[in-house]
């Protein structure tokens, strides 16, 4: 990475966060600081449960449970257990937690209405634009990709996505039974790899690679959640199981997709894979694809 990259960061990083009050102990001129004022909003006015505040905001538990102890104490805010399963606590608004929570919308409001009003309407449509494309790279930095057993339920319920989705594409309706195979014993290291896109530790994607003895790796499984496209995430799975395939000894990756995943298919011609005759009997399949993998993935 380099030094000047880093420098460049780091000067936005302390501009941002001295122009929205992170440093102040009295965000927007209230009595708590940014990091509770965060967690208020989001639990929301339909309450959240702690441990998904703890995935969406990446907070330790003991972080959290100081924040979410302090607006206890503030009478903003009651950890109760849910309705539905006493084991799991949840964080709800008080009425003074929803007075306070609005009175912070309205504060967050003017302060957005200050960066922009000082704008000619030319910066104010770059400032914005500039402002999307930031959020939307910082999204796909917080994407991590896991190895996962595939009896994992992550790798399941991701699995269970991918053949909907597939149904519907299709209009079709799809037996994955009458699919090629890719069993679990197939996606687990050495025989093969699957890995499972994350992000706010909720899986939005997964991809798997079957490894052949003397003969190319075979993509699999590859999906995305819908929320989650646009973060290069799709290519990013194909590029990691195309490094495993290289590392196992394949000189060659084969996938198959149906002729409806348009998306799939411009992915896969843009990543060099060059479309070939059929090399098996896919019954969803109306394109087959294959690419050589270069020696740069071997190292």
């Amino acid at each position: 990475m380099e030094t000047e990259a880093v420098g460049r960061v780091r000067r936005f990083n302390r501009l941002v966060t001295q122009r929205v009050g992170a440093l102040n102990d009295h965000f927007l001129a209230r009595e708590r600081p940014l990091a509770e004022a965060r967690v208020l909003w989001e639990i929301g006015r339909e309450g959240c449960e702690v441990r998904v505040l703890r995935a969406r905001l990446e907070l330790d538990s003991g972080h959290l449970s100081r924040l979410l102890r302090a607006l206890e104490a503030d009478g903003l805010i009651r950890v109760v257990p849910s309705p539905v399963d006493g084991r799991v606590r949840t964080a709800q608004l008080t009425p003074a937690g929803l007075a306070e929570r609005s009175e912070l919308d309205r504060r967050s409001d003017n302060l957005a209405r200050s960066l922009l009003e000082p704008l000619n309407p030319s910066q104010r449509d770059r400032l914005l634009a500039a402002m999307s494309d930031v959020e939307r790279l910082l999204t796909a930095a917080l994407v991590e990709l896991r190895p996962t057993d595939p009896a994992q339920p992550d790798a399941k319920a991701c699995f269970q996505h991918y053949f909907v989705e597939l149904e519907r594409r299709s209009n079709s309706c799809l037996d994955p039974a009458t699919l090629i195979a890719a069993k679990p014993h197939e996606l687990r290291p050495p025989a093969g790899l699957l890995l499972v896109a994350y992000l706010h530790s909720e899986p939005v994607g997964c991809g798997a690679v079957k490894h052949h003895a003397d003969a190319p790796s075979e993509i699999k499984r590859m999906w995305v959640a819908e929320t989650a496209r646009g973060l290069g995430i799709g290519r990013r799975l194909l590029a990691e199981l195309e490094a495993s395939a290289a590392r196992s000894g394949a000189t060659r990756a084969r996938l198959e997709t149906n002729r409806r995943l348009t998306e799939a298919i411009s992915l896969y011609r843009s990543a060099d894979y060059v479309e070939v005759a059929a090399f098996n009997d896919e019954p969803f399949a109306d394109h087959w694809f294959e690419k050589r993998l270069v020696r740069e993935a071997l190292s």
